[in-house]
């Protein structure tokens, strides 16, 4: 039987860590590689409700779901969110299936998560990447096109995404 010592220094610091006390290898391994956060995003004017597309910042490499230039990408990309624990609880947009959301509403990372599955490609294979769902890049169409491109699945998961465990 275990102590509450050895349960608590056995458990993965995303359970026992809050977003702040988290080093910055943590912290970047939260990211789960989806790439739903690099969707272009519409806000209607009025409202200000906020409308995802199936659009790609053009830094987006669609396949890999990671940024071609992350170090340097809010000098490329201006309006790019440079995500810090004040942003996350700030960002009403961030996928319901991001790690750092999870983590700041005290839930748990999904089975597919790396950090959970030890393999990058879960994400994928669990279909809540944009792999395959981007239907262009930023630079390659024009603004008034971006409308069309509007879409609802970032806000999903596919149901076998939302299971618990890989098996089960």
């Amino acid at each position: 039987m275990h102590d509450d010592h050895t349960t608590l220094a056995a458990a993965p610091f995303w359970r026992t860590k809050t977003l702040e006390q988290m080093d910055s290898a943590e912290w970047e391994s939260l990211c789960d590689g989806c790439g739903r956060c690099c969707l272009v995003k519409l806000q209607d004017e009025d409202t200000e409700a906020i409308a995802y597309t199936d659009i790609g910042c053009q830094l987006l490499d669609d396949f890999n779901c990671r940024c071609r230039n992350y170090p340097d990408r809010q000098k490329q990309v201006p309006d790019c969110v440079r995500l810090t624990p004040e942003t996350v609880r700030a960002l009403g947009w961030l996928p319901p299936s991001c790690g750092y959301r999870l983590v700041e509403e005290g839930r748990d990372l999904y089975w597919w998560h790396h950090l959970v599955s030890g393999d990058r490609e879960t994400v994928h294979a669990a279909g809540v990447s944009v792999r395959g769902k981007v239907a262009a890049l930023e630079d390659e169409l024009p603004l008034e096109d971006y409308v069309d491109h509007m879409v609802r699945w970032p806000l999903r998961l596919p149901r076998g995404a939302v299971r618990k465990t890989a098996k089960g």
